[in-house]
C-alpha cells in the first residue's frame, strides 16, 4: 500500500513537474522560508486581510473599539506626512532576519555618510515588490544604523496605503512615510532635523510591470519629481541600486501590446497600484507558488550627489540635475555590476 502511494506521489509530482523541498533541511532553512512566506503574504494580502478585520470588530458587540479607531485614525490622518510613528522594536523583529537570510540580502556603502545632512535616496530597480529595498531600509535587519551611524532611515510609499485601518499603524511602526511631497520635504527639513535617509522608488509601480529575471529596465527619464525635491529642501541625491532584485520572482510574460499589460496598467491608473501575479516557489516545494525564490540580492548605496538648495527651481535646472544624477547611476550599475552578477558582462542597464 505504501509503496503504491509512493508511486502515484511520484508519478503526479513528475507529471506536473514538481520539485520537492529535501525533508532534512535544518529549522534555520525552515525559519527562512517561513519568514518569506510571511514576508509576501503581508505585501499581497495584508491590507485585505486588515479591512476585512476592522469591519468584523464593526459589525460585532466591539462596534465601539472599530468607531474609537475610526476617530483616532482621523485625528492621525497627517502623521505620514509628518515624519511618521516608527517603532524600533518593530524594526528590530526576529522574522526580518530570518527573511534577510532566506535570499540572503545585503547592504553595501560606498562611503560614509555625514549625519548632520539629510540624504534622498532614490532607489532602482523596483523590482515586482522591493525585496532588497524593504529589507535594508523598512527594518533593521542589515543593521542600518551600524553602517551609516547617526542616520535615520524612511522608506516612502504611496498615500493611499495609509488610509488602510490597523496597516496604516504597522507600516508606519516600519518607519514609512507618504510619497506626498509634503511629506518628503518635512523629513528632508534641514531646519527640523538632520541624519534622516528618505528612501524613494522612484520607479515605482509603473516600474514593476517590466521586472524579468536578469534584466534591469528602469524608469528613470520622465521622473523628475524627486529631483525638484531635492533642490527644494538641498538634500544630497543618493543612487542605490538592488542587484538581483529583479530575479526573485519570475512574472507572467506581459508584452505591451497584450491584454494582460492593458488590464495591469488601467489598474495601476485608476490605484496607482500594479497588479502583478507573481510566479515563485511553495513553502515545501520549489515549482509553483507566490513564495520568492532564493537569490540574493545585494543593495549598493552609492555617493551622494551634492544638490544646490534652490526653493523655486525651472524645469532646466531640474533637467540639468536629473541628468547628472542619471550619469551618476549608470556609473553606479557600471562600477558594481561585476561584483554581485555572474553574467555581468552580458548585463545592460536600460533607462526609459
Amino acid at each position: 500500500m505504501l509503496e503504491a502511494a509512493q508511486a502515484i506521489f511520484h508519478r503526479i509530482s513528475e507529471t506536473f513537474g514538481i520539485e520537492w523541498a529535501p525533508m532534512n533541511l535544518p529549522m534555520s532553512r525552515r525559519l527562512q522560508t517561513l519568514a518569506a512566506t510571511g514576508w509576501i503574504c503581508l505585501v499581497l494580502f495584508g491590507e485585505a486581510v486588515t479591512i476585512f478585520l476592522y469591519i468584523s470588530v464593526l459589525y460585532s458587540s466591539l462596534w465601539w473599539l472599530a468607531l474609537l479607531y475610526a476617530v483616532w485614525m482621523l485625528m492621525d490622518i497627517d502623521a505620514p506626512n509628518k515624519g511618521g510613528r516608527r517603532f524600533e522594536w518593530v524594526r528590530n523583529w526576529v522574522w526580518w532576519r530570518y527573511y534577510r537570510d532566506y535570499f540572503p540580502i545585503k547592504l553595501v556603502k560606498t562611503v560614509d555618510l555625514d549625519p548632520s545632512k539629510n540624504y534622498l535616496f532614490a532607489c532602482f530597480p523596483h523590482g515586482v515588490v522591493c525585496s532588497g529595498a524593504f529589507g535594508a531600509f523598512a527594518t533593521n535587519a542589515l543593521d542600518f544604523y551600524k553602517t551609516f551611524p547617526g542616520m535615520t532611515c524612511h522608506m516612502i510609499t504611496l498615500g493611499g496605503h495609509f488610509l488602510v485601518p490597523l496597516f496604516r499603524d504597522f507600516i508606519m511602526a516600519l518607519g514609512s512615510c507618504s510619497s506626498s511631497q509634503e511629506s518628503l520635504l518635512y523629513l528632508l527639513d534641514r531646519r527640523r532635523h538632520a541624519g534622516k535617509c528618505v528612501t524613494l522608488i522612484v520607479g515605482g509601480a509603473a516600474e514593476a510591470l517590466d521586472s524579468h529575471p536578469g534584466e534591469y529596465k528602469v524608469i528613470l527619464s520622465r521622473r523628475k519629481g524627486f529631483v525638484r525635491v531635492a533642490m527644494k529642501s538641498g538634500a544630497p541625491l543618493v543612487p542605490v541600486f538592488s542587484f538581483g532584485e529583479t530575479n526573485v520572482f519570475r512574472p507572467l510574460n506581459n508584452p505591451r501590446d497584450s491584454l494582460l499589460r492593458k488590464f495591469q496598467e488601467k489598474v495601476r491608473e485608476l490605484t496607482g497600484i500594479s497588479p502583478m501575479f507573481p510566479i515563485g516557489r511553495g513553502i515545501f516545494q520549489y515549482s509553483y507558488g507566490v513564495v520568492p525564490f532564493r537569490s540574493p540580492v545585494t543593495t549598493v548605496v552609492g555617493v551622494p550627489m551634492e544638490v544646490e538648495r534652490n526653493l523655486d527651481p525651472t524645469d532646466e535646472e531640474v533637467d540639468a540635475v536629473h541628468a547628472e544624477f542619471t550619469k551618476r547611476l549608470v556609473e553606479l550599475f557600471e562600477t558594481e555590476k561585476s561584483k554581485y552578477s555572474k553574467d555581468h558582462k552580458n548585463m545592460n542597464l536600460v533607462i526609459t
